[in-house]
């Protein structure tokens, strides 16, 4: 008699559980709208010393309510959490381009002196979110001593 009960209250509670989750079938999935959630940020760390004084320079980054991935076009402006990428302009130059990943920007080859780097967040339209301005000094890496052992 004690399996009987067992198997009748198994019975019944499986019954309650397969109309519960049929009742929520018919109910939109508990995501936040897009409309409704936080204005993307950008977060970028100051460049790396070590590599600055070889020439190098390494910007490690982080972004709040968006992801950083290679997606474009008007769909995935839809998409949610929200997705974009970052574009890379060095001394107000014309040409910029698409960062399409979380990995830090490497910039190389970079003249002595002072250099602005802008980092824009956009989405996969390319419109503006955010920006960060950062500038760096490059150091003169040529150097008039010769090679000695």
């Amino acid at each position: 008699m004690p399996n009987l009960y067992c198997i009748a209250i198994g019975a019944i509670t499986g019954a309650v559980l397969s109309a519960s989750a049929l009742a929520q079938v018919d109910q939109p999935p508990p995501v936040i709208p897009v409309a409704s959630e936080a204005a993307a940020r950008l977060v970028v760390y100051p460049p790396q010393p070590e590599a600055l004084a070889r020439g190098v320079v390494i910007l490690q980054f982080r972004t709040e309510n968006l992801r950083i991935m290679p997606v474009f076009g008007p769909k995935a402006v839809d998409v949610s959490p929200h997705l974009g990428h970052m574009h890379v302009t060095v001394d107000d130059w014309h040409g910029t381009w698409a960062h399409t990943s979380g990995d830090p920007v490497i910039l190389v080859g970079l003249t002595p002196g002072t250099h602005k780097i802008l980092l824009e967040l956009a989405d996969p339209n390319h419109k503006i979110l955010t920006s960060q301005t950062v500038n760096v000094t490059m150091p003169d890496t040529k150097t008039d001593k010769s090679h000695q052992h």
